[in-house]
């Protein structure tokens, strides 16, 4: 029986293997330290003096963004101050004519209505939804049943339709002036009874008739409304359109909706060119404004209702 082999620690084989390990992995350790710096070294030096074609289009489109914030910028500015400036004249133009500021914004908007619901209490909420819902159901009944008259009045051969569109094309709440009731008269700063609806327009703008209907009246005057067309439109209804530059219609005319009959100008006694609108029911003075919504949206019916009404001044 062979001597079985003992690997002694302490002999010099061992330590001589040993070392020729230890030797072996600091060697490798060192090789791959040394192969991670140069990769890092070199990619460092790659990114740096060497662009790819992405890196460059993007330094292009940052360089041009940065030239277009400048000009933006100053173009931003200039706004801002032309801005600052056309709110001042407003002011003063509105001050002079309507004894009130210009509106900043539209006066009526979903915005201002949603407003009201953020300041219920939370607790509140389910009560107040509620009373909301009941108020909308009503509203709803009601609607219906004045569609049922309605549907009912037009079913009728001989019923013929109302004025209802506006006399200028286009027309926003901001050209909205002051409505029927008593203002203040921009010649003697009093109180007097007004009788129409002033729309602020541009001076040879077109005047269009608000409804079908037949030219009654056509007077050139220097005074007073200046000169006026009045519309006959059947079942009782009368409007009435003055201050006009020129008038395109004779009496006796024929006059479809939407048709000009005049031009927007400053006859008689007015404060600026602008369009007196009225319209009549028999012998009884109507707002105009309740006769417009066929050319509005409802949200634009709205903030023409609330400016005619809030306007203290007329402009005759």
């Amino acid at each position: 029986m062979s001597p079985k082999y003992v690997f002694d620690p302490r002999s010099a084989s061992f330590q001589k293997v040993t070392h020729s390990i230890g030797h072996t992995l600091w060697s490798a350790c060192k090789w791959l330290v040394g192969t991670i710096s140069l990769a890092a070294f070199c990619y460092v030096l790659v990114s740096l003096f060497i662009s790819t074609d992405t890196e460059r289009a993007l330094a292009r489109e940052n360089r041009m963004y940065e030239k277009l914030y400048r000009e933006l910028s100053e173009k931003e500015r200039i706004l801002s101050l032309e801005t600052e400036a056309l709110m001042q004249r407003d002011n003063e133009i509105y001050r002079q004519i309507f004894n009130t500021a210009a509106p900043e914004v539209d006066p009526v908007s979903v915005a201002d209505f949603s407003m009201v619901a953020d300041s219920v209490e939370e607790k509140n909420v389910v009560a107040y939804t509620a009373r909301k819902a009941e108020i909308l159901v009503r509203s709803a009944s009601s609607v219906e049943d004045n569609f049922r008259t309605i549907f009912g009045v037009l079913q009728k051969e001989d019923y013929v339709l109302p004025p209802m569109f506006c006399p200028v094309g286009g027309m926003t709440y901001a050209q909205t002036g002051a409505s029927v009731g008593q203002k203040l008269s921009p010649f003697y700063k009093v109180p007097s009874q007004h009788g129409g609806l002033d729309i602020i327009a541009g001076q040879g703008e077109d005047v269009l008739a608000s409804g079908d209907g037949v030219v009654v009246s056509v007077v050139h005057s220097s005074k007073g409304l200046g000169n006026v067309v009045t519309i006959d439109h059947g079942n009782g209804f009368t409007t009435r359109y003055a201050h006009l530059s020129d008038i395109s219609v004779r009496k006796g005319s024929k006059v479809t909706r939407g048709m000009k009959i005049g031009s927007v100008g400053i006859s008689g006694n007015t404060f600026a060119p602008h369009l007196h609108y009225e319209v009549l029911l028999g012998e009884e003075v109507q707002d105009p404004v309740y006769y417009m919504f066929g050319s509005l949206t409802p949200a634009e019916f709205a903030s023409v209702t609330f400016m005619a009404a809030k306007t203290e001044q007329s402009l005759d």
